[in-house]
């Protein structure tokens, strides 16, 4: 395997009896990559990221991620990644404390280290005011902040995030954007899905699937380059409509 290469994937293929959700997906990432994973609903990219984050079993291919084997070492893979989902990410019934807390003791991080990690993303993200505030009660802007500071609490290799900005506003998605910059500068790997055209600007290199298929992979501007186009919304129009 190449040392470079953190995610690397091959002929990854995921059937549901007759239904073949992803066909046949080859492609790698490269340490501190911002790589974008395009796609419309139903294109096969949430499938395709669950059999990479080891939740779920491929039919048949190869991947490594983390220099680990999708289908004989999907608990290293958990441990050496961070995840973010749209849907669930924090306890809204738990402080903000107590969710770094208790997420820092699922990545089997020492009660020495939760709480220098604590002060560290309390500092960090200006939040001494709420600290002690149910997160339920917190504005959607600085839940997805503290999520993300959360999925790299334990300082993973790779960071896997499923539309991580879905339903904010312009400026906290900015803001966000900064900070999965911060990161990849310091080294993570940022796998990105993303249904906002204008965020796959944003990425080193983006791939795009289509029914199942990745259909394109490049960096944006060598995309827009090959379809004739001057945004990346175009692109994915031109592939969509075939």
């Amino acid at each position: 395997m190449n040392s470079n290469k953190v995610i690397q994937v091959k002929g990854l293929t995921k059937m549901f009896g007759d239904f073949t959700a992803v066909n046949a997906i080859t492609f790698a990432v490269e340490k501190g990559e911002i790589f974008g994973f395009l796609g419309a609903n139903g294109a096969g990219k949430t499938t395709a990221m669950k059999m990479l984050i080891g939740i779920s079993n491929p039919t048949s291919g190869s991947a490594h991620v983390a220099g680990f084997d999708v289908f004989t070492q999907a608990e290293d893979i958990k441990k050496n990644i961070g995840y973010m989902s749209q849907k669930f990410a924090l306890y809204d019934d738990l402080t903000v404390k107590e969710n770094i807390t208790f997420f820092g003791g699922i990545y089997g991080l020492s009660k020495l280290k939760i709480k220098e990690k604590t002060k560290e993303m309390i500092d960090d993200l200006g939040l001494e005011d709420v600290a002690n505030q149910l997160v339920g009660a917190l504005p959607l802007g600085w839940k997805q902040k503290i999520s993300f500071s959360v999925a790299l609490l334990h300082e993973p290799k790779i960071v896997f995030l499923d539309e991580p900005t879905g339903g904010v506003d312009p400026i906290t998605r900015r803001q966000f954007w900064e900070m999965i910059y911060r990161a990849a500068h310091q080294g993570t790997t940022i796998f990105v899905t993303t249904h906002y055209m204008d965020e796959a600007e944003y990425c080193d290199r983006v791939s795009i699937m289509v029914s199942g298929k990745i259909e394109a992979l490049d960096t944006p501007k060598k995309l827009k380059e090959q379809f004739q186009v001057t945004s990346m919304n175009d692109v994915f129009l031109k592939l969509a409509r075939g």
